[in-house]
Formats: structure tokens, C-alpha cells, sequence
């Protein structure tokens, strides 16, 4: 059976899906661009530690996951997001294993 090896990832828990999927330089159109594709919980990390101040271990409890998994998340999204505006990429946010609060469906990639 073809797929991920290890262990099944288990949904982060996000407030919402964001409404803007792209970001992009300026005067560059999007079909000429690499994208980097950064995950909803991904992008949930930075909102929750970075933008709103929460402690990591805040953060991990809102999302329902251990602090090294949310500190994992949250290395990855800002590597990503630092690769992008470095080299002058687009970054498409999109995907991942996540629940919203208040909902019971699970969303996947």
C-alpha cells in the first residue's frame, strides 16, 4: 500500500480556513513563479505564537497536540515562509490534517 510511512498525523485543531490562498511578489505574475505550499495548521502555528503571543504550550493546547509537535509545525511553516520571501516565491496555503474548532469533519490534504 503507497503512502506516508509512520505513524498516521493527527488533526491539528484551527480557529479557520483562510480566505487568501496566495501570497506573491509584487509585478511578478503567478505562472512564472515557484510556490511554496504552506499547510492551514502550519499557518495556524505562526498565527497563534507569532501574531497573537501565545506561548508555545498555549498554542499546543488550543491545537490539541504535544508542544514538540507544535513546535515541529511551527519550524516548518516559518523555514517555508522565510525560503519564500528570501528567493522571491509565492506561498500557496493549502492542505494538511486539521479540524476546525466547533466543526466534526476532518479535513485532508
Amino acid at each position: 500500500m503507497p503512502g506516508r510511512r509512520g505513524r498516521h498525523r493527527c488533526p491539528r485543531w484551527v480557529t479557520d480556513v483562510p480566505e487568501v490562498q496566495f501570497f506573491k511578489p509584487a509585478g511578478v505574475p503567478l505562472r512564472t513563479l515557484q510556490v511554496v505550499e504552506l499547510t492551514i495548521e502550519e499557518l495556524e502555528t505562526i498565527r497563534l505564537v507569532d501574531l497573537d503571543g501565545l506561548t508555545q504550550e498555549q498554542a499546543a493546547v488550543s491545537m490539541g497536540v504535544s508542544r514538540r509537535t507544535l513546535w515541529n509545525d511551527l519550524m516548518a511553516a516559518r523555514k517555508k515562509v522565510a525560503f519564500a520571501l528570501v528567493n522571491g516565491q509565492a506561498i500557496q496555503i493549502r492542505g494538511g490534517a486539521y479540524a476546525v474548532a466547533g466543526q466534526t469533519e476532518e479535513r485532508r490534504k
